[in-house]
């Protein structure tokens, strides 16, 4: 038997996105694996035939499904029916076409977009459940709720080695900065690189005090990577940093790496950590913010 036919066949979803290229580059790490990353093109995960058949047809072992509808709050607030209705869609074709070809091992995805508004600091996983989500994200945020029933589910009656794994802000070289669909990190970074030569400040909405948590995408792919042979539980599981920045100490620290500009911003205490400054230092950095994504719409 060849070295190459003892290789475990993994699926991931969502392969040309965010997670997935970061995950593309750390192929050499994992030699025990053969990866098939995909994308719509590849794989209509709207469709369970088309997702049997690819397992089927690769003789796919595991399925990391990272694939997902999402964006800012404008795609959230205009198209709520379509995230919710597909992503729903994609999480129970995979379940389904996973159950039916009998695949050894499945990671989902689930986000902390999704916990309650009105939700204790910090966030336990098992706080899922416990309020409404914030109204402006509440369809995607419903939809990747239900991953976590979903898991129990499938382990209790199909005996389906399913678990989920929890990111919350990722940032990376393929993050989505476009102007009506990015999230707020990137929307942030990509005003500030575009502003970067020009001489008008900067005017951030909001008073910047909401805290969010932000992870490298190559941090959680290789979380993802361990949890195929080192986790399986039905209690979800976080796997981003648990360092928080408010909105406001990101925007400085970006501006002040990006712009040196000052930015009208409704606080005026800014004094951040040095540790912070170097996350994002070092965030920023892994980005390479001169790459051709910040000049397309």
């Amino acid at each position: 038997m060849n070295s190459k036919s003892i290789k475990k066949r993994i699926l991931v979803t969502g392969g040309t996105a965010t997670v997935g290229d970061a995950m593309q580059n750390l192929v050499s790490d994992y030699p025990e694996y053969e990866f098939f990353f995909v994308g719509s093109k590849d794989c209509n995960l709207l469709d369970l035939s088309a997702v049997k058949s690819f397992l089927v047809k690769n003789r796919i072992d595991s399925i990391i499904h990272l694939a997902a509808i999402s964006g800012g709050i404008e795609l959230s607030i205009k198209h709520p029916a379509t995230l919710l209705r597909d992503n729903i869609l994609m999480n129970i074709n995979v379940l389904e076409a996973a159950r039916l070809c009998e695949i050894k091992k499945v990671v989902m995805t689930l986000s902390t977009g999704m916990y309650p508004t009105k939700v204790a600091y910090p966030i336990k996983e098992e706080y899922i459940h416990d309020g409404e989500p914030h109204p402006s994200n509440y369809s995607y945020a419903f939809a990747k709720r239900l991953v976590e029933p979903m898991i129990r589910a499938y382990r209790t009656e199909y005996n389906l080695s399913v678990v989920g794994v929890v990111p919350n802000g990722i940032l990376g070289p393929r993050s989505n900065f476009n102007t009506k669909s990015s999230t707020m990190v990137p929307a942030l970074i990509r005003r500030f690189y575009e502003n970067k030569d020009k001489q008008s400040k900067i005017t951030i909405w909001g008073d910047g005090s909401p805290l969010r948590e932000i992870t490298s995408a190559k941090d959680i792919a290789r979380a993802c990577l361990w949890c195929l042979d080192n986790y399986d539980d039905p209690q979800i599981l976080h796997i981003g940093t648990i360092e928080e920045f408010s909105v406001k100490e990101f925007a400085h620290l970006v501006a002040d790496i990006l712009t040196k500009k000052d930015l009208n911003l409704t606080l005026q205490n800014r004094k951040v950590s040095l540790e912070k400054t170097q996350i994002i230092q070092g965030l920023l950095n892994y980005l390479n913010l001169n790459i051709h994504q910040l000049k397309k719409p």
